[in-house]
């Protein structure tokens, strides 16, 4: 066979194969390939440079296949790119360009209170460890593993970029013993172009500066909650994130959505972020209706490449689920005559954290943080607030102390002690102390 007939031959053998869809090959079997048509191609070039009668003519590609070989590897490399999730494990939806990733982890914990509970929760979740050392609970131990988790993740590539989704729950219901161990659910929305539709973390909240506890509620003082949202995002590489959100209220009878901002701002050394938000609170019955606002800022410093600083700080106006350990609203005066208002009586919340993470290696890390609630409310809110059982702190705090090991990849075992107390608004006392341990395997 002739130079001209072996190469009209075998370009058409690549363009046949090259014609397969792209999915239905591996990425192994395509980079075999591609080495394969390199060295036919060189081949080629060889018996061409040898057979000319002017030797210079080998420096050029007159058949195209440079060319040819260019579109291959641009194939190869959206085979490997489009449709494929960060975060590696994901694999391709055969006949699509949709990938899908699995995940969650097996968690067990361990927790010994050696004075005061956090009932009705099994952790730190708003605490009401008894008043003046009477302590009915004393030396309690609970084990668990409803904190469990499973989620689901897809990534479809578009024109404008790529359309995620993600489903992710727990077994973890606060409540009375009745209500743990029950499917919960965490995450569930679609992102695309910088839109979010659906139910995550709240925006006001400072995800990314909130210290690794082994407790799973965390420190005190910090806003804490998932919703139901609205959200757009704009990101300017060179400058800022900007977010704004209109988010589910979470409270019967409201009129309107909490509206919420927020900045951040990401760096070699750190981060930092500022937020605002807007709230009502209505009486469905009565029509009667206060509005609320909220500030706060955060961020974290790389001290050293093992060392890790954060902080936040919060303040909002009578709604806790902006506000973790927040004393909320009191709604409606129970005695007029007494108390003149028959609307809303706000407490004004201030929330702090702190806390530095110390990773001594791939195998042991440990964190000190400390979280804060101070109260600050009017008269009225006092004298109402003071009536009801729970929801009379003034001061709250906590202290956690933690180490993890890592003796193998995705394995982490914890240890942590908590100390904590609250001051109510009569100036009674309440301490907690506890032992929390925590084994969890991550897929």
């Amino acid at each position: 066979m002739t130079l001209k007939k072996t190469m009209i031959a075998t370009a058409a053998a690549f363009l046949a194969a090259a014609a397969l869809p792209v999915h239905a090959q591996s990425l192994d079997e395509m980079r075999q390939e591609l080495k394969k048509l390199r060295e036919e191609v060189e081949q080629l070039k060889k018996e061409k440079a040898a057979a000319a009668a002017a030797p210079a003519a080998s420096a050029v590609d007159t058949t195209g296949w440079g060319d040819r070989i260019e579109a291959l590897e641009i194939k190869q490399k959206d085979a490997v790119v489009l449709g494929d999730i960060g975060g590696g494990g994901g694999f391709r939806l055969p006949g699509s360009q949709t990938s899908v990733r699995f995940y969650g982890y097996v968690e067990g914990d361990v927790i010994h209170d050696f004075r005061g509970t956090a009932q009705p929760d099994l952790f730190t979740y708003l605490p009401t460890q008894p008043l003046n050392n009477t302590d009915p609970t004393h030396g309690q131990t609970k084990l668990t593993a409803s904190t469990s988790r499973f989620g689901f993740e897809s990534s479809t590539p578009t024109a404008y970029g790529p359309f995620t989704t993600k489903l992710e729950g727990d077994f973890y219901s606060f409540g009375d013993d009745n209500g743990r161990n029950r499917l919960r659910l965490r995450h569930a929305y679609g992102e695309y172009d910088g839109f979010l539709i659906g139910q995550t973390w709240g925006t006001f909240m400072d995800v990314d500066d909130l210290p690794e506890t082994v407790d799973f509620n965390g420190p005190i003082g910090s806003p804490f909650v998932r919703k139901t949202m609205i959200r757009y995002t704009y990101k300017d590489p060179t400058l800022a994130n900007f977010t704004v959100a209109l988010e589910d209220d979470g409270q019967t009878g409201a009129r309107l959505p909490d509206l919420v901002g927020k900045v951040d701002k990401s760096f070699d050394w750190g981060a930092v972020n500022v937020r605002w938000m807007t709230h009502e609170k209505r009486d469905a019955s009565t029509g009667i209706h206060k509005r609320g606002y909220g500030w706060g800022f955060g961020g974290s410093l790389k001290a050293t490449d093992k060392d890790l600083l954060m902080m936040q700080f919060a303040r909002v106006d009578g709604d806790f689920d902006n506000q973790y350990g927040s004393n909320g609203y009191i709604e409606n005066s129970p005695d007029p005559a007494t108390i003149p208002s028959t609307g809303f009586a706000f407490d004004r919340n201030y929330g702090l954290i702190v806390g530095w993470t110390h990773t001594q290696n791939e195998n042991w890390r440990g964190t000190v943080a400390y979280g804060m609630n101070r109260s600050v409310a009017s008269d009225e809110f006092k004298l109402l607030v003071g009536s009801i059982d729970g929801m009379n702190n003034k001061t709250l705090e906590q202290l956690h102390l933690n180490v993890i090991y890592t003796p193998i990849k995705n394995v982490d075992l914890g240890a942590e002690y908590i100390y904590g107390r609250r001051i109510t608004y009569d100036d009674q006392l309440g301490t907690m102390s506890r032992f929390s341990l925590m084994g969890r395997y991550t897929f």
